[in-house]
């Protein structure tokens, strides 16, 4: 699996200053954890999941999660259980007789309601299992979550040696965790637990809908999930606890719930390759042409991208989607600016105490060699994954509408 696969190598060449590598459920935890991106949640009652992996028809798909849990209906759970047995069989039989590609399957999630369903799957999955790269382990706590681990622990030291291990990711959704009396000591304890189990903890997951459920709120489609107090404080607190640069964890973004009905697409895009990223990004609401954009919901909306970017300037990584036409646009803004990535090689190249400081490549701006060191190593390891942009490329460039931008 690769990013932006469906290129061609003239676009890949005329797109990226470093094109992005290859990963797989094989490839190390500390550079896995940054490939999940957007990850697409769908049912798993959805009886097109086998044969939409096997064909490629989501040709942008990297990240699948199943869900088992608030996607299917409470009467349906068994139901859903027994179709993703049979739809994960057949995708490890396409793998197996050739007819899928291994380097073409997608990162393969489940998402579970309970540890007894997990440890439930674990056996009834027999040898598909393998095609997995994990689970999701919703409404996580320290009480609830201990179990979820210890399955996960239990199977990978029991694996062969020639499988891949399995990964867990934990979903902060849970009142304890946003209400500020227990938020702290939640964290913390969660903290713990999962350094415990680091090594099978690929993603730190939030929860946003089921946080903002609690006050009874839901953010309308021209606002981020930044302009609810409530929730930006808590992901506030959460990237405090998780993302510290010396034991942190890849945190990825909340959903972003809107996609509309795709009738002004056209209209969308044409507005965006005529301006810069950054006049998209303009906070000021509000504004006629932002609020219109926003008000269509669309995946590409002014809105869906500046709370992309309020991630990224938030550190996390990554963003739960609800609808296809999400993917590229989440994709497309993890890519890596060859500037950025200049300031990244000198800082990490010249880091041996014979400089403390240095101008830019661009001469834009003073590097420090001790202070952007961590800022740097997330960009070099982003950048081997989502790719570098040549310095004429936009964000834009990698949306899609029957081909690239060629901007």
């Amino acid at each position: 699996m690769r990013y932006y696969d469906d290129l061609s190598e003239e676009e890949r060449g005329a797109m990226f200053f470093c094109p992005p590598m290859p990963f797989s459920n094989r490839t190390p935890r500390e550079q896995l954890a940054y490939a999940v991106g957007a990850a697409l949640y769908m049912p798993a009652t959805r009886s097109t999941i086998a044969a939409d992996l096997i064909t490629g028809k989501l040709s942008e798909l990297v990240t699948a999660v199943i869900d088992l849990e608030d996607a299917v209906a409470d009467l349906m759970v068994d139901a859903a259980e027994y179709s993703l047995v049979q739809q994960l069989s057949r995708v490890a039989a396409a793998v197996d007789s050739g007819v899928l590609a291994q380097d073409q399957l997608p990162l393969l999630f489940i998402r579970v309601r309970s540890a007894d369903q997990m440890a439930r799957l674990l056996v009834r999955l027999e040898d598909s299992v393998r095609i997995l790269t994990g689970f999701v382990f919703p409404k996580f706590t320290p009480a609830a979550g201990e179990r979820y681990l210890r399955l996960l622990d239990d199977y990978n030291r029991c694996r062969e040696k020639d499988e891949p291990p399995l990964y867990g990711m934990p979903v902060l959704e849970s009142a304890s965790i946003i209400y500020r009396e227990s938020r702290l000591e939640t964290l913390l304890d969660t903290k713990r637990l999962l350094d415990t189990y680091r090594d099978y903890v690929l993603n730190v997951r939030i929860g946003a809908t089921d946080f903002s459920s609690l006050f009874g709120l839901r953010r309308s489609p021209e606002l981020t999930v930044y302009d609810l107090a409530a929730i930006r404080d808590c992901i506030a607190d959460i990237m405090n606890i998780f993302g510290r640069a010396e034991d942190g964890y890849v945190v990825s973004g909340p959903v972003w719930e809107y996609f509309g009905n795709g009738n002004d697409r056209p209209h969308q895009l044409a507005a965006l390759r005529e301006t810069r990223l950054r006049d998209a990004l303009l906070p000021e609401l509000p504004n006629p042409r932002h609020s219109a954009l926003a008000a269509s919901a669309e995946d590409v909306s002014a809105t869906f991208i500046r709370e992309i970017m309020l991630d990224k300037e938030n550190g996390l990584i990554g963003k739960t989607v609800i609808h296809p036409v999400q993917l590229r646009t989440v994709q497309a803004m993890y890519t890596v600016t060859r500037e950025e990535y200049m300031d990244a090689l000198a800082i990490i190249d010249n880091r041996d105490g014979s400089l403390g400081v240095m101008k830019s490549e661009y001469g834009n701006k003073m590097n420090e060699f001790k202070p952007h060191y961590y800022w740097a190593k997330k960009i070099i390891a982003r950048a081997n994954i989502y790719g570098v942009l040549h310095d004429e490329q936009r964000y834009t460039a990698l949306f899609r509408e029957q081909g690239y931008a060629r901007l």
